[in-house]
């Protein structure tokens, strides 16, 4: 019940924050990430240009995993805070006419509640998406 509770939460967040990304979605043409299940936190199916999101809801006891995929030609920067603390920063590449995949791991207690990923893109026309997730197992 309380994982429900929180995904609620976490969904509420995420719109609200991939609202203030400024980035709209781009034209469907094939999703670049899959969606993460009932293991994930937050899941941005598709955008171009600079953005991010603000979520919360992390569990303090478990992983987390940010998946970043895009494409376009150039590359793109994914940092990630949490409670005012820069605790992802990774770089990925966005081929042209396929999809780039960067992703990192995080131990538990190293994201804790509310957290803010940005991505910085290399031009206005990457592609991309991503997932915040925390496997139970």
């Amino acid at each position: 019940m309380r994982r429900t509770r929180l995904g609620l939460t976490t969904a509420a967040l995420a719109a609200f924050g991939l609202a203030l990304a400024g980035a709209g979605p781009a034209a469907a043409s094939g999703g670049l990430l899959p969606h993460p299940g009932p293991d994930g936190l937050v899941w941005a199916e598709e955008f171009r240009g600079d953005g991010g999101l603000v979520s919360g809801g992390a569990n303090t006891g478990l992983p987390t995993v940010l998946t970043v995929a895009c494409e376009g030609g150039g590359s793109l920067r994914a940092t990630m805070e949490s409670q005012q603390a820069q605790v992802a920063d990774f770089t990925v590449d966005c081929p042209a006419g396929s999809t780039g995949l960067g992703s990192v791991t995080m131990d538990p207690g190293i994201v804790r509640g509310s957290f803010s990923v940005g991505i910085d893109a290399s031009s206005p026309e990457i592609r991309w998406s991503l997932a915040v997730a925390q496997p139970e197992s």
